[in-house]
């Protein structure tokens, strides 16, 4: 297949485009920079120079599309703004290529609420915090838009080698006094391994049903406690506490978006299991933390 990759250089994204470029799909990768032009092709992708905003200055430029694969989001922008734009743009232009794309849009557990001791699905009512209202808006354009084949995957806190989500506390282990943990230690954050994510994002690719959604967790729901502390023991000192931090100072210190740090959640991955064969390997994430590199300084 001939793939647009929206994101490929993100810390989800990189994975997903590396992954489908090893199963021989041709992907054309969006890039903002230099830097990102350089990283898509290390990943075996071409670039197209563009930002996603502006999806008038090189849709024109686009080869007819299999499929497009959208993971981009940028938590620093008015996302919503920008989101809009790239839709207005991107979804014409496929509906009159003359092929139907499938187009795989990615959302997110923290778009179905706490759950508590309830373990989410597909079909949780979405529940979104208010700095990701906008996402569930976008999603439901993309599933009603005519002229492609739309799905959804909806990715745990996802994380890899060099951090991705646990990113945060290793800086913390590193650079601060503690680790900072929003809300509690007894938060249960689902979990899923880049490149576990990755394989997922292929087979939904391959097999995926138009207008299906798929949750990527390989792990319901871990005590962010326990995964601060493995943290801790592998980059810090190793007997050092969580300190707690509230999801009001979490927000004022990152974002609105940094409330979901404290949204005690469990998600299932069941459907994508059963129904697209996914087979995460990555099952043990306090073991993987122990494996780390350290980050380049």
């Amino acid at each position: 297949m001939r793939v647009l990759v929206l994101g490929g250089t993100g810390s989800i994204g990189s994975h997903v485009l590396h992954e489908l470029a090893q199963q021989a799909h041709e992907i054309v990768a969006l890039a903002r920079s230099e830097t990102s032009a350089r990283r898509i092709v290390e990943l075996g992708g071409k670039p197209l120079a563009g930002d996603i905003g502006t999806p008038e200055q090189w849709a024109g430029a686009l080869p007819p599309l299999d499929a497009v694969v959208h993971m981009a989001c940028d938590f620093d922008s008015p996302m919503g703004d920008v989101e809009q734009r790239l839709l207005d743009g991107l979804l014409p232009h496929l509906a009159a290529q003359g092929q139907k794309a499938k187009f795989i849009y990615t959302g997110g557990g923290w778009l179905l609420g706490a759950s508590g001791d309830t373990v989410a699905t597909e079909t949780t009512p979405f529940r979104p915090l208010p700095a990701f209202a906008w996402m569930v808006r976008s999603l439901q354009r993309v599933i009603d838009a005519e002229g492609i084949d739309p799905m959804v995957i909806h990715p745990a806190m996802a994380y890899d080698a060099s951090g991705g989500v646990l990113r945060r506390f290793i800086d913390d282990a590193i650079g601060r006094d503690a680790i900072r943990v929003v809300g509690s230690e007894s938060v249960r954050w689902p979990l899923v391994h880049c490149r576990d994510l990755a394989k997922l994002y292929a087979l939904a690719l391959e097999g995926g049903v138009a207008r299906e959604s798929y949750i990527g967790a390989a792990i319901a729901g871990l005590p962010v406690g326990a995964i601060a502390r493995a943290v801790e023991r592998r980059f810090g000192s190793g007997d050092r506490a969580p300190r707690i931090i509230s999801a009001d100072t979490a927000a004022a210190q990152l974002g609105e978006w940094a409330r979901g740090y404290a949204m005690d959640q469990q998600l299932s991955g069941e459907k994508a299991r059963r129904d697209l064969g996914w087979r995460p390997t990555h099952l043990d994430p306090l073991s993987d933390i122990a494996s780390m590199h350290s980050p380049m300084t």
